[in-house]
Order: structure tokens, then sequence, then C-alpha cells
């Protein structure tokens, strides 16, 4: 078990601090609004990851990789959601108040927690991954279903770990930023940009 599992920790290590959507999603908002957020988005994240989990255990995934139609409508969801996250980083006005006693009207956890866990949810690139990824560490031909969700809960945690101190460094940076005035409205671009370059890539993937 361990001959499988140990190298399976390793590679999601890897693939987790690799720059893609999710790191770029948690470093840009922990920035804007601090560490808090970042790990609130975080934990949207690896929720999703649980779902994929699920579905790969149990089967649902190898539809979605048979069956275009179902394929194809999921991908939609996934880019037009991104298209709009685009649309709404787009419209907000970039500010960052460290004043404590008068903070900014800023959306609710349960926001950013819904935001984490719908991008990561409604990226079907990530399901087709777990598809190709997981099977090929699993370490017996029985309990399947157990070895999924082993794998998905070190996936899950380690992710979450790392995606959490990203939050926690990130927030350093605020500072920064206030003695800068055009850092913010470049933070808002990226955000602008990274959500559309996402939501085409899945668009036309």
């Amino acid at each position: 078990m361990l001959e499988q599992v140990i190298p399976f920790l390793t590679a999601s290590v890897i693939l987790t601090l690799m720059p893609g959507p999710d790191v770029v999603y948690v470093l840009v908002q922990s920035i804007a609004y601090g560490k808090r957020t970042g790990i609130v988005i975080s934990l949207g994240l690896v929720t999703g990851v649980l779902v994929h989990t699920s579905l790969v255990a149990f089967g649902v995934s190898a539809l979605l990789k048979s069956s275009p139609t179902f394929f194809f409508f999921i991908k939609m969801i996934g880019a037009f959601y991104l298209f709009y996250l685009a649309y709404k980083a787009f419209k907000a006005k970039p500010e960052i108040n460290l004043n404590q006693t008068n903070p900014i009207v800023q959306k609710s956890a349960w926001y950013y927690y819904r935001q984490g866990f719908f991008m990561n949810l409604l990226n079907p690139k990530v399901l087709l991954f777990f598809l190709s990824f997981f099977p090929g560490f699993l370490w017996k031909d029985t309990q399947l279903i157990k070895q999924f969700y082993l794998l998905g809960g070190i996936f899950i945690v380690q992710g979450l770990l790392i995606f959490s101190l990203i939050a926690v460094m990130a927030s350093s940076l605020k500072k920064y930023i206030l003695t800068h005035k055009n850092a913010l409205q470049a933070i808002a671009y990226v955000q602008v940009f990274m959500f559309s370059l996402l939501g085409i890539l899945i668009l036309f993937s």
C-alpha cells in the first residue's frame, strides 16, 4: 500500500504546486481580500475535489468520457461560469482597507466558499484528470471505492495545506499593494484575464 501511496502523494504535491487556475485564484483573492478569504476558497476547491473523487469512484466519470453530448453540456456550464466570474471581476471596484474598525463591504465566507467549490466542480478537465491519474495508483483489485476515497482524501489534505499556505503568504503583500496605487487595478485585470482565459481553454479543449 505504501509503495503506491507515497508516490501518489509526491505526484499530488507537484501537481498542486504547478501554476494553474486554482493556485492563481487563491493567490489573487488572498492578496485582494486577505488570507481568511483565500483559506475559505481553498476549502471550496478541495470540496470540489471530493465530488470528483466520488464520481470517479462510482464510475460516473466513465459516462462523461464516453458521452460527448453530456461532456459538452458540462463543459459549457463550466466555461460560462468562468466568464461570469470574469464579468464580476471587471465590474467590481478594486479596493482594500486594512482598517479593521471600518472594513469595506465584503462578500460572505459562504460566497467565497461557493466560488471555490463551483470553480473546481464545473471544470471537466479536473474530472478527466482524476479519471486518468487515480487508477494508476490502486494497489489491489478489490475494494476499489475505498481505495479511490483514500487517494482522494490524500489529495484533498495536501491540496488544502498548500492552498492555505499560499493564502497566508499572499496576504502579506497587502501593505505593498496599498503603497502602489496601480497594484489593485492590475490585480483586477489579472482576475478578468485569468477567468476569461480559463473559460476559453475549457470551451475549446
